[in-house]
């Protein structure tokens, strides 16, 4: 019973030994260059630079709509890739209820991908 409650401790004392050097080593890098950085802000400094050239217009650029749409699309297909390849890997493993799944998935992303189709989000221009 002890060697078992070792082993959970020790996955315990892993998960918080990690947790915290992810939060305090950015807390800790941020301070010291914080404190060693040297700081003389002044109007030049914090101006616009562009190519050493100063601006002369408003450089924000709207853009359209439909690129983000691309890029959701491409973060659903990406993801699909993501969930296919262990699937595909251990396929031996999971036998046919794991196919049958499968199937339902990609069935579900390409009614997503038609129905994205048929509302022409996919025209480019």
């Amino acid at each position: 019973m002890d060697q078992f409650l070792n082993q959970y401790t020790n996955n315990y004392l892993i998960v918080v030994v990690f947790l915290s050097l992810g939060i305090l080593l950015p807390i800790i890098a941020l301070t010291a260059g914080r404190l060693l950085r040297p700081n003389a802000p002044n109007f030049m400094k914090q101006t616009t630079y562009e190519s050493g050239i100063e601006p002369f217009h408003d450089s924000r650029i709207q853009f359209n709509v439909r690129y983000y749409i691309f890029a959701l699309m491409f973060v659903i297909f990406d993801v699909e890739t993501v969930f296919l390849y262990p699937w595909a890997v251990a396929y031996e493993k999971l036998g046919i209820f794991a196919l049958i799944e499968m199937l339902i998935f990609v069935v579900m992303l390409l009614i997503g991908l038609i129905y994205a189709w048929k509302k022409k989000v996919l025209k480019w221009t």
